[in-house]
């Protein structure tokens, strides 16, 4: 025990996703629908992916099928950190439990991999280890669903799946574009929203969508698909007990690792945070715990669905919890997103806090958590209610092909209310 304690954070944080993506397996084999595993897990891989598509859904996928392909998108994530040189950090939980997440809905194994590659090429061209490159390898996958669609749907969304040499060409073309650009993308995002959106691969995947589909619909004069959601009723006993099983027994692990300065990490701001450089490994999987079953506790509290998107937001949403995002930052953001739903009540807003857009909202809205960490909680829960009045106008720009919309979001609220806030301040101080 005393050799696991004194570990690296790095390894302990790898076998703890290795770890996640064995759970995923196992939820696989033990779900009330196994026996269609195999054929769900074909029609995630090929029926479109744009927007909110719950795999939960016996036509979608099904829940057996979910948990495989989450298992799947998990061990390949999990494969690239042992990449000879690679480095886990608070930036490779994000991108991996972020991939995972989507592996509910908007992501499958045939769409994620050709990402991989395209970063792989980028790594070639600018003549860098792809160790390097881990990282943006799972962030390029944020346009996966529009992969899907050009692969097997395109132009003529309605004539069926289709597998055509110019759709394989246009799939290999995307996955170049977005594996080539994303770098780039995601070093000059900073600049937006100047470090105070944990998701800081949204404004880049954000942008970078636009452009493509732009590009493939609008510029090309070829019909895009309506954006529009499809959802199933959930399994809530199912995923609260998978998630409360797999959070629970981190909060264990944690301690038994020791987790003595887990109290300094609860308090900390987060704002350009890594908890694994900061702290100790057993306060890190402690912490991955603690935030889990806070996220859990409040998706039950507001009377979420517990479909594929909404188990993939819990994942989404976990993912920062070495990035920056603990409970007490991000309380004011969840405080902030309850305002609006009061409102609601009232006639005043048009989407109540269960709703499937804001439940995977709010998500991408606890990205903000640095601005209640440095600003105040006020602060904090008022760019969460701008976010929320932002959220479900953005996918029009994009086609509902940018899985990372609510991270875009983040972003643009960053740039609309940071410049504020340090105005207000600089004011304050003079």
């Amino acid at each position: 025990m005393e050799r696991i304690r004194r570990a690296e954070t790095g390894r302990v944080l790898r076998a703890l996703m290795c770890a996640f993506a064995a759970a995923f397996a196992i939820a696989a084999l033990i779900a009330p629908d196994r026996g269609d595993m195999l054929g769900g897990l074909m029609r995630i891989c090929t029926r479109p992916a744009q927007l909110t598509k719950d795999y939960f859904l016996t036509e979608r996928g099904g829940l057996s099928a979910s948990m495989l392909n989450c298992a799947l998108i998990a061990a390949a994530c999990c494969a690239l950190t042992f990449v000879p040189g690679a480095a886990v950090d608070g930036g490779t939980v994000l991108a991996f439990f972020l991939t995972v997440g989507f592996g509910a809905y908007g992501m499958s194994i045939l769409n994620l991999l050709p990402f991989f590659l395209g970063t792989y090429v980028y790594s070639r061209l600018m003549r860098m280890p792809f160790s390097k490159c881990v990282n943006l390898a799972m962030f390029s996958t944020a346009v996966a669903p529009l992969l899907t669609q050009v692969l097997l749907w395109y132009p003529d969304f309605n004539a069926g799946p289709e597998l055509k040499l110019t759709g394989v060409l246009l799939a290999l073309g995307v996955a170049l574009a977005s594996g080539c650009a994303m770098p780039a993308l995601c070093a000059h995002s900073p600049a937006l929203h100047k470090g105070f959106d944990l998701y800081n691969a949204g404004p880049a995947a954000g942008f970078l969508c636009f452009a493509l589909y732009a590009l493939l619909y609008k510029t090309a004069g070829v019909e895009a698909p309506p954006i529009a959601a499809t959802l199933g009723e959930g399994h809530r006993a199912f995923v609260n007990a998978f998630c409360g099983v797999c959070f629970g027994l981190c909060v264990v692990c944690g301690l038994l690792l020791g987790a003595d300065d887990y109290t300094a990490l609860l308090r900390d701001k987060g704002y350009r945070a890594d908890f694994t450089q900061k702290y100790t490994p057993g306060a890190n999987v402690m912490h991955v715990g603690v935030y889990g079953l806070f996220i859990l506790l409040y998706y039950n509290l507001v009377g979420a669905a517990f479909t594929g998107p909404t188990m993939g937001a819990v994942f989404c949403m976990l993912a920062c919890c070495c990035a920056g995002a603990t409970p007490l930052n991000v309380l004011p953001v969840m405080l902030g997103y309850g305002v609006m739903g009061l409102l609601h009540r009232l006639g005043v807003t048009a989407f109540p806090l269960n709703a499937q857009a804001i439940v995977v909202g709010l998500c991408f809205a606890s990205g903000l958590a640095p601005v209640s960490g440095v600003y105040g909680p006020v602060a904090g829960a008022a760019a969460a209610m701008l976010h929320y009045a932002l959220v479900t106008g953005l996918p029009v720009l994009h086609g509902g092909f940018n899985l990372y919309n609510g991270g875009f979001t983040a972003g643009i609220v960053c740039f609309l209310i940071v410049p504020v806030l340090e105005r207000i301040g600089k004011r304050s101080r003079e």
